[in-house]
């Protein structure tokens, strides 16, 4: 059914969850996963620039981004599952995991929901929403 997998990961508890029961699916599905943490880019105004170096908060967003898949690929190896981390960088976090889908020939999304409510999910959106609407690659949404 499902051969690849994408498991993007922020790093946070829930998403970890996420990650373990994909896990489980991939086991089961004999399929591979492809762990992927995304680094947003920020560019600040102008005048911003002129005092902060954004070189060090590129290096430690980068170093976290790595931490984060390579902790997935982690808990993949010890259940015996294939796993390949990965990291990149993207505009939005929905368009990186979605780009990470179709570079990487991931046939299903699984991701957690963080589950913004109120006003909040209104102003903000959810980035797992922004997944869901759009790509063509089916999703599964942990919750």
């Amino acid at each position: 059914m499902y051969k690849t997998i994408l498991v993007p990961t922020d790093g946070s508890e829930l998403s970890l969850q996420a990650a373990d029961a994909a896990i489980a699916l991939a086991k089961s599905l004999d399929a591979k996963l492809v762990a992927w943490s995304g680094v947003e880019i920020y560019t600040l105004p102008f005048a911003e620039q002129a005092y902060i170096d954004q070189t060090l908060y590129q290096e430690q967003a980068e170093r976290q981004a790595r931490d984060n898949a390579d902790a997935v690929a982690a808990r993949a190896q010890a259940a015996g599952v294939a796993c390949k981390a990965l990291t990149g960088s993207a505009d939005s976090a929905w368009e990186g995991i979605i780009d990470a889908a179709e570079n990487h020939g991931c046939d299903l999304i699984f991701m957690a929901s963080h589950g913004r409510r109120g006003l909040a999910a209104l102003v903000l959106g959810s980035e797992t929403q922004k997944v869901l609407t759009h790509t063509k690659i089916p999703v599964i949404v942990y919750r």
